[in-house]
């Protein structure tokens, strides 16, 4: 017997509601590993800042339809992360004068504010689970080194089919998540509430890092340039002088203020079904109206652009790397304002996208190498052989396109479309595995 708030009635808990519940967090956040109970017991509060106090205010916590919003929500996400890994392989530009190659690549924005924010919040339930935050501290830091090394092998070579590290070193998506979980790692021995005035400091005032690496003095800034671009600017790193390169595409501010953020964020997702559906669509139209504002008024009050650009591209192209304020505005405020939307979906269509996002780190690891071959294949069904050009340091450091190889978008929605049903089967199956087993390992793919 439970009490779930100060004044409600007593909750009988059957034998059968004690099932171990998984809500270890995936690469972008929590998962649901087997049926969870309609109802759980709140978890004692205490100083630790492992997150349970809004456990304690929740009369009815629908715990299993909350985490399958989730999955959903990430289940969109990574379908969206491949149309832009095709795009890569199909040489079609980030971004253009056209609306189908600007949009093409515009809705793929929201797929890393997405994972960091889902990962913040993966973190928050697992922190409910293992109930002591040293515990999710030595996780979360091991996890971590677990995503980079990953990056920095088995990633890199998926996205290139060649061994050059001696000249292409990748610090991708990957990479920085990891790394913002070692550092998050140092946060949640802290409440909620500091741990998203840090995050939202580190988003809102992220500018003052760049500030200060170029205040420094000449002799600073050649030494310590490279910490800089791992920590903001981002771009290629030489590695001393041999030619060898670190690209980093994900610095770590801000996006670490978004993972903090995204933590606290599963406090709102343990209240009442009302409070927490209306609190999230406050957030989210909030965010995406503040963007609307703000980014208006830079644009009608800004100078003009360089070449002849459409004004709804204007609007919508922020600055993503690093990521600005407003690019963290537009992307995260429909992601949080469709939650409600996401946990009363149902049918074939939630079902497929609920499966993917139980799955997104083993979904990760398995797109690029699929996306890669089916790349080959069309480039030797066009060409009559498979172009050098795609053996070649995708994605930050390939030689340009070659003449005539560019696919049009028809060819390239449906290169990703086959991949995407190809990608089902094999995830579908990993999910039951997951859901099946308690193997320690699986919590890391």
């Amino acid at each position: 017997i439970v009490r779930s708030g100060a004044n409600s009635r007593p909750i009988a808990l059957r034998p059968e509601a004690s099932t171990a519940i998984n809500l270890s967090p995936d690469t972008v956040g929590a998962t649901t590993d087997v049926d969870l109970p309609p109802m759980v017991a709140p978890e004692r509060s205490d100083s630790t800042g492992v997150p349970s106090s809004a456990a304690a205010n929740a009369s009815a916590l629908p715990v299993a339809a909350r985490i399958s919003s989730l999955d959903i929500m990430r289940g969109v996400v990574v379908l969206l992360m491949a149309i832009d890994h095709v795009r890569v392989y199909a040489g079609v530009p980030a971004g253009g004068p056209t609306a189908g190659v600007f949009f093409t690549r515009w809705i793929t924005h929201f797929v890393a504010p997405a994972f960091a924010f889902l990962a913040g919040t993966g973190a928050f339930f697992h922190a409910r689970k293992l109930g002591d935050h040293r515990l999710l501290a030595r996780y979360l830091v091991t996890r971590g080194l677990v995503l980079v090394l990953l990056e920095l092998t088995v990633i890199r070579a998926s996205w290139t089919f060649n061994f050059d590290y001696a000249h292409y070193i990748l610090a991708g998506v990957i990479w920085m998540l990891g790394w913002c979980m070692i550092l998050l790692a140092a946060l949640v021995r802290f409440r909620s509430r500091t741990i998203a005035t840090f995050g939202l400091v580190v988003i809102f005032f992220q500018n003052v890092v760049g500030a200060a690496a170029r205040a420094l003095p000449a002799a600073w800034q050649e030494s310590l340039g490279w910490l800089f671009q791992v920590l903001y600017f981002g771009g290629r790193i030489p590695v001393g002088h041999t030619g060898a390169t670190i690209a980093v595409l994900y610095s770590i501010v801000p996006w670490i203020g978004v993972m903090a953020v995204g933590y606290s964020f599963g406090e709102i997702m343990t209240r009442e079904t009302s409070e927490r559906r209306r609190l999230c669509l406050w957030i989210g139209l909030s965010a995406t109206a503040v963007f609307a504002v703000t980014a208006g008024v830079a644009l009608l009050g800004g100078p003009p652009p360089e070449e002849p650009t459409p004004l709804l591209f204007q609007f919508l192209s922020q600055r993503k790397y690093p990521a600005s304020q407003l690019f963290l505005l537009m992307t995260l405020g429909p992601l949080i304002a469709l939650i409600p939307l996401a946990e009363r979906a149902r049918g074939v269509v939630a079902k497929v996208l609920s499966v993917f996002g139980r799955v997104p780190m083993f979904y990760y690891l398995l797109h690029i190498p699929v996306i890669h071959v089916a790349a080959l294949l069309v480039s030797l069904v066009r060409e009559g052989r498979m172009n050098p050009w795609l053996f070649a340091n995708h994605p930050m450091m390939p030689p340009p396109v070659p003449e005539f190889y560019r696919w049009g978008l028809p060819l390239l929605y449906l290169v990703w479309f086959l991949v995407v049903v190809t990608l089902y089967f094999p995830c579908q199956w990993f999910a039951g595995v997951k859901a099946r087993r308690r193997n320690s390992w699986l919590r890391y793919i």
